[in-house]
This record gives C-alpha cells, sequence and structure tokens, in this order.
C-alpha cells in the first residue's frame, strides 16, 4: 500500500507518526485543505512530469499553475505531465497520494519557490486521505529533492 510506502520512507527520519490519515479524501487540494484545515495554498501538491532525462516531481503550494516558458527554460522541453495511468507505474503512489516520499528508484524530486512563502506546508503520504505538516527544512531533508525551482505562477501576482 501506498501510504506503508510514504511512513516507512519517512521512519528513518522519526516522523512517520506524524502522517495524519483522514476519513474524508484528501486527493485534491481543495479536499486536502479542508481536512487539515489550512488555507488551499499552504498544501504541498506534487506534480509529476516527463522530461527528456526521465520522470520528474514538482512539490509547489496549491494555489499555483504551471508556467511552461519558465518550465521549457529550466528543463529544456515543454512540460508534459504524467497520464492518470502512468502515475502509479512510474512515480509508486497513485492519483491524489503522489508525494515525494517512498517514491520509485530514479525519480527526481524538485521544490517550487512559491512553497517558501509558508512556515509549514501540508504534502500528502502516498494515499487519496493522507498527508503530512512539515516545515520548509524538513520538506528539504525528507523529500530528497535535487534542487529549487522557480517554475509556476499566480502566487505573485
Amino acid at each position: 500500500m501506498s501510504i506503508e510506502k510514504a511512513k516507512d520512507w519517512l521512519r528513518q527520519f522519526g516522523v512517520e507518526d506524524r502522517v495524519q490519515e483522514f476519513d474524508t479524501s484528501s486527493a485534491t487540494v481543495e479536499l486536502a485543505a479542508q481536512a487539515v484545515g489550512c488555507a488551499p495554498a499552504r498544501i504541498a501538491k506534487t506534480l509529476s512530469f516527463r522530461t527528456g532525462d526521465g520522470v520528474i516531481l514538482i512539490v509547489a503550494a496549491g494555489d499555483v499553475k504551471i508556467d511552461n516558458p519558465k518550465y521549457k527554460a529550466r528543463f529544456g522541453c515543454k512540460a508534459k505531465m504524467l497520464s492518470f495511468e502512468e502515475v502509479e507505474p512510474e512515480i509508486g503512489h497513485a492519483v491524489g497520494g503522489v508525494c515525494p516520499f517512498g517514491i520509485n528508484q530514479g525519480v527526481t524530486v524538485f521544490l517550487d519557490e512559491s512553497l517558501h512563502r509558508f512556515e509549514t506546508v501540508f504534502p500528502a503520504c502516498g494515499s487519496a486521505n493522507s498527508a503530512i505538516e512539515l516545515t520548509i527544512p524538513e520538506l528539504e531533508k525528507f523529500s530528497g529533492y535535487k534542487a529549487w525551482v522557480d517554475v509556476c505562477k499566480g502566487w505573485r501576482e
């Protein structure tokens, strides 16, 4: 089960007991914000893309969208999200629970600058009814991210 993969990953940092599981769905930004009781922007959504170098995840604030020109400038290709059917086999978590914890080997994680606005954020934990509250330094440490990127729009305007 995907949530177990995420918890197993987080166990190495001693925070698996901080994973929250809800009786309702948290599969979308809006549902997750309702479940945890925060503004939608503080939901750290994880988006999955295919690049020339393989599969990547971009963790971004819940109120932003990918800025195609910025994405292309950073990654050298057009933003092409994985299809619904591709997500679980490629990432290791199903749509609605995609997160940077306990993912498949070879998937590279990037964190978007839009997250820097917040002291804490809430990424999913492998299932469509889970989340964990993390500080930005904790998200950096637990995600094994490669780099910070600036590929989103809608938060500076």
